[in-house]
């Protein structure tokens, strides 16, 4: 697939929020995101987040319950960074120039890279929210964002669209992408893959599978 020439650089936003909690919370999920980049949610111990936090024990249960409690904040805080993220990522003057070929690789190129970065605190979120109503709702909440902003990127281009239900098309072609890279990266059917991929790999295989069921035409005429 031929790469865009000069595709839209995105980055992870992460809004800053000590008007509105103590600098020590943040320290707390700064060392527990930490340890999860290299641990499971099930592998980090309270003790380990401390201590890291160069806090104490004591100070972590004063500001939650529980590991689930720092769970929810964890969580809290990552949504409020996806939708940051996404205001800015999806904003159309983002692509003005670009096709949806274009769009859909640099998209699903970041989302590959965040996904790989924050493998095991999603995957713990991802298992939690199956039975916790509060990280379910925020989880739709997000992903429903970010489905609406992709849509109306690729929706402003139909005239790339041969199917005959455009709508139709870009909203499956997105939600079956979604469940996919939630599947591959976040569940782990990764590890059951027939032929390894990379990342690269699983990125231009998800942009061809989008491109050809909405019926992608090159702006110019070109297919």
């Amino acid at each position: 697939m031929t790469q865009p020439p000069n595709p839209t650089r995105l980055e992870w936003i992460r809004p800053p929020r000590q008007a509105r909690t103590q600098q020590s919370l943040e320290r707390f999920l700064d060392a527990a995101e930490s340890l999860l980049s290299e641990k499971s949610f099930e592998d980090v111990h309270v003790a380990d987040i401390s201590r890291l936090a160069d806090s104490s024990v004591a100070a972590f249960y004063r500001r939650f319950s529980d590991k689930n409690g720092l769970l929810h904040a964890l969580h809290e805080r990552r949504c409020e960074e996806a939708m940051a993220t996404a205001q800015i990522a999806l904003a159309p003057e983002q692509w003005e120039d670009a096709s949806i070929q274009e769009i859909l690789r640099e998209g699903f190129t970041f989302l590959v890279q965040i996904l790989q970065q924050n493998e095991s605190l999603d995957r713990a979120i991802h298992q939690r929210a199956l039975s916790d109503g509060t990280l379910w709702e925020s989880a739709v909440r997000v992903r429903q964002t970010a489905l609406d902003g992709l849509s109306e990127l690729l929706l402003a281009r139909s005239a790339e669209i041969s199917h005959p239900d455009p709508a139709l098309a870009v909203s499956f072609a997105l939600v079956q992408a979604m469940a996919l890279l939630t599947e591959y990266f976040t569940v782990g059917m990764r590890i059951v893959e027939r032929v390894p991929m990379s990342d690269s790999d699983v990125v231009d295989q998800l942009s061809l599978s989008c491109l050809a069921y909405l019926g992608w035409q090159e702006p110019g005429g070109r297919t």
